[in-house]
Order: C-alpha cells, then structure tokens, then sequence
C-alpha cells in the first residue's frame, strides 16, 4: 500500500508564492544584502520602510530612498519600528542587534529573515529567475546560497526566451474564460479545458496568440474542442 503513494522527504521548507502586494515590510539595514532583499520586496509591490543611519545606505538602497520607492527612517533601529510591519529582513552585521530583532519578531508573531543566521529565519531567500509572471526559485535549505545560483542559472538557460510572454498570454486566455464561464461548478471543466490548450498548442502558439484568436478559442469552449491556432484563423 505503501509505495502507491509518494514518501516523506523531511528536513525540507514548505516552497509558497507568499503575495506581500500592499503589505508592509521593514528592512534592518542598508548594505548590499539589503539591497537585494528590498529588491525582492518591492517586486512583489510591497510597501517597504528601511531602517538604517544615512551613513550606512549603500549605492543601490540610497538611490531607492531618493527615489521615493521606499520610505526611509534614519537611525538604528528601535523596537516601535515593529509596529504594523507584517515582515521584517534584518541585515545588519552586528549579531547581538539581529538576535534582539529576532526576538521582538517571535514576541509579535512577526515573520522575520536574519540573514545569514538561518537558525533565526522562519523563511529562506532563494536564488530566483524571472521572465515576467514566471518566477523559478531554487532552495538549498540555507545550507549553500551560492550553489543555489549555479542550479538556478543551470535551470534558467534551458528555458525558452519567450516563456514569460506565453505565461502572459495564457493569464489572459484564463481571466477571459472566467468571464465566460464564471459558475464554481465548471471549475473542473475550465480547469481541463485550459490543460489541453497548454499541452496541445506550442509554446510560439501560445506568444503569437492575440485577442482575436483568444475570443475565437474561447468559441469552441463549451463543446470542449481545441482547434489549432490555424484553424482558429482559418474560421475568423
């Protein structure tokens, strides 16, 4: 009975797509490691403030202050900092004030990221590829970031280049299905239905596809049928 089903693999993290858009992240520190954390954060639409003395702003994290992509607070950090944040990335190099960070996190129920200190994590950063909605990201568990990135460059070059612009055409494919078809009752069947688009038209099918032809697919829905992308021309 056993081996019907997949085993446990344990000592893993649970891998979600985690949607800050509007949230707010506070970010300890201004350096290097921060930039690339406020990068993150900001690419999924965030709402981030950065604590850190003007002094320890780097390059990249002053010119995101100046810009007014971030709202910046010029000092170290204080405890009220926490209040309303709904995560907090601490990268700072000094390991007695990301310990206290931690803390107060685990006190508020805030989820925190110390960097480099993956006992004091309760998620890890991965190195990730993207190619607009498409995000591939690889996870070592904290124990190598940087082979992390040689898997992810490994996995990203045998991708094709229009990949996201396909994914962005399905998006739209879905969304106007939906419109259509909006009852939860055919969730099963839309869900079917669009499969069988994925799989039967090619991924330069599926870039080239325009409103045009997604209007005309969307026509034989309800029958079931997936005509190829000539036919669907051919019957415009």
């Amino acid at each position: 009975m056993a081996s019907k089903f997949p085993p446990v693999q344990g000592g893993g993290s649970l891998i979600v797509a985690w949607q800050t858009k509007s949230k707010h992240i506070l970010v300890v520190g201004g350096g290097e490691v921060a930039a690339g954390r406020i990068l993150h954060a900001l690419n999924a639409d965030a709402n981030v403030t950065v604590v850190c003395p003007v002094s320890g702003l780097n390059e990249e994290v002053a010119f995101r202050v100046a810009e007014g992509q971030v709202t910046h607070v010029d000092r170290n950090f204080e405890p009220a900092d926490l209040d309303g944040a709904d995560m907090v990335l601490c990268a700072i190099d000094d390991p007695e004030a990301s310990t206290q960070v931690w803390k107060l996190c685990k006190e508020k129920r805030i989820p925190a990221n110390i960097a480099d200190v993956p006992p004091e994590c309760d998620f890890y950063f991965g190195s990730v590829y993207r190619d607009g909605p498409l995000q591939v990201m690889v996870s070592t568990n904290g124990n190598g970031p940087k082979l992390a990135s040689i898997v992810r460059k490994k996995i990203a070059s045998t991708l094709p280049d229009n990949m996201g612009a396909a994914i962005d055409n399905v998006g739209r494919l879905r969304k106007k299905l939906r419109e259509i078809a909006p009852r939860t009752e055919e969730g099963p069947k839309r869900m079917k239905w669009m499969s069988g688009v994925c799989e039967s038209w090619s991924l330069d099918d599926l870039v080239e596809m325009n409103d045009a032809d997604m209007e005309g697919l969307l026509a034989h829905y309800e029958s079931g049928k997936i005509p190829a992308l000539n036919e669907v021309r051919a019957s415009q």
